[in-house]
């Protein structure tokens, strides 16, 4: 059946839904663009006069795609080279979708989309529904095809999985910046006390560079092995600028709701470092430096406006 102008604007009347909904499934901006295009082609490919209510047709079809990709991802992550972390995005990008509450800002979270890596692909579908886009335990179980008592357990079990009782700050852009600030002066400090009071006790360090980059290979944990290793990573380093192309630029900038450390070399993203902040400190620092990751960012950082770099950077 040919595509209409009303079908069309029907479909991109859905489209943001549908891609923060895949972003949160698939921690990739580009594979949720990808799942979202494959969507669309299957609404093309239908016969729209008998679909009653699209929105729920086209969730339907996108959360199906979805965990067929996490299946797939599931055993291409097992061959991974060092740690797998989500692709961070920017404040402003649609692609976060709502935030209107604490259970949708922290869905998006970088420490967050890095718990959701332990549930299983229908689990990650249920507590994304649920927990993020307010779907009733009724609509999830239409769209996976199993009883409502089956998604409620379901979704126990993802929340189970997921639970973290650490009571994180919102931030703004401003405070973000000054957390984002004293961060770096501390890491550039030499000090390994410095860099410690902002850290939690339990805090831990993940990087991904996606073999293309060097990155540990395993978590550091705790406060002052993390402080240690930090200390040593922001030592500025000839080879360092080597790997990543030139001598970056760091500008502070929200990523995923968190404060986060931009590194810009000729106005491309080089690394983004996102802090997880709660009351008792600085708990997690997730560094993104894989280069196919950081392309949406980069496209974003072109197109956007952003404060001046930070003092005391590289």
């Amino acid at each position: 059946m040919p595509v209409g102008a009303h079908d069309v604007e029907v479909f991109e009347g859905a489209r943001a839904r549908l891609e923060a909904i895949a972003y949160r499934l698939l921690g990739s901006s580009s594979d949720a663009e990808d799942a979202v295009q494959d969507t669309f082609l299957r609404w093309q490919s239908a016969d729209r006069g008998l679909i009653a209510t699209p929105e729920a047709w086209l969730t339907t079809v996108l959360t199906n795609l979805c965990l067929n990709r996490l299946t797939s991802a599931r055993a291409r992550r097992e061959t991974y080279v060092g740690q797998w972390l989500p692709e961070p995005v920017f404040a402003g990008d649609p692609m976060l979708g709502p935030s209107d509450t604490v259970e949708q800002r922290e869905s998006v979270s970088m420490a967050v989309l890095t718990l959701m890596e332990r549930l299983s692909a229908r689990e990650r579908v249920v507590y994304v529904l649920r927990e993020a886009f307010g779907y009733s335990h009724a609509e999830i179980a239409e769209i996976l095809d199993v009883t409502e008592a089956n998604c409620q357990q379901i979704f126990r079990r993802a929340r189970h999985h997921v639970a973290d009782d650490r009571r994180r700050v919102a931030v703004d852009a401003a405070a973000a910046r000054r957390i984002a600030e004293e961060f770096l002066a501390a890491a550039l400090s030499g000090r390994t006390e410095s860099l410690v009071q902002m850290l939690t006790d339990d805090a831990v360090s993940m990087g991904d560079g996606g073999g293309v980059i060097f990155s540990v290979p395993r978590p550091v944990v705790g406060g002052l092995r993390v402080a240690r290793f930090l200390r040593t990573l922001f030592t500025p380093s000839e080879t360092t600028w080597e790997t990543i192309g030139g001598r970056p630029e760091v500008f502070a900038e929200l990523a995923n709701g968190v404060p986060g450390l931009v590194l810009v070399v000729d106005d491309r993203v080089v690394g983004i470092v996102a802090l997880d902040v709660t009351t008792d400190g600085i708990a997690g620092i997730h560094a993104q430096v894989n280069p196919a990751k950081l392309r949406r960012a980069t496209r974003r950082w072109a197109t956007s406006e952003h404060g001046a770099p930070l003092t005391g950077a590289w």
